[in-house]
């Protein structure tokens, strides 16, 4: 998509010449993502593993997940799956792009953010998962589901630590606050830059 294709009702002055703002993220989509990141770290750092209160927001984390999924069915258009295909030929294009200097801004998450997206989402559902197993008579005790579930763990905050630098590398790269973008739903995208 061209800058010139984007329709009027979607994108406004910002107030800096040449400047959009385009709205991106709607409100459910924002809300599930702080929530699923405040319950990974109140999860991973603060609670008892071995308490209820761990297991019910682990339930609640793969619950938001559940949500996400079924919205990225009916969502708006930046919310659904169509909107980034987990495609990892486009993200090695896109790295290639993006290593000879390519600034283009996509308005839903770039090829590389989305494989992210869906390996956080896939890793989620598979610690909520073992963690169910755990609390069953047929797995509880044992070890190969307990050494799953925190070596998936361990790979979900790899998994973090990755994502949010990328956000700071997009944001330097294209001058899109991502961070901004995912608090009020909109992407502010310099003058200079081309969408798509």
């Amino acid at each position: 998509m061209t800058v010139k294709s984007i329709s009027a009702h979607h994108a406004r002055d910002s107030g800096h010449s040449g400047a959009r703002t385009v709205l991106v993220w709607d409100p459910l989509v924002r809300l599930i993502h702080w929530s699923l990141a405040a319950s990974l770290v109140v999860n991973g750092f603060l609670t008892d593993e071995e308490g209820s209160l761990h297991e019910w927001i682990g339930y609640g984390a793969l619950g938001l997940v559940i949500i996400r999924l079924l919205w990225g069915l009916i969502g708006p258009r930046h919310a659904r799956f169509s909107a980034f295909p987990p495609n990892p030929f486009a993200a090695i294009r896109y790295c290639k792009a993006v290593l000879n200097g390519d600034t283009t801004v996509h308005l839903s998450h770039n090829p590389l953010g989305a494989l992210m997206v869906y390996n956080i989402w896939a890793t989620v559902c598979v610690i909520g998962a073992t963690g169910y197993m755990m609390g069953t008579r047929t797995f509880f005790g044992i070890e190969w589901v307990e050494d799953v579930h925190e070596l998936l763990f361990d790979w979900l905050m790899v998994s973090v630590v990755l994502h949010v630098a990328g956000v700071i590398f997009d944001t330097w790269r294209t001058g899109v606050p991502l961070v901004r973008s995912m608090l009020d739903g909109r992407k502010h995208i310099p003058e200079n830059r081309s969408l798509e």
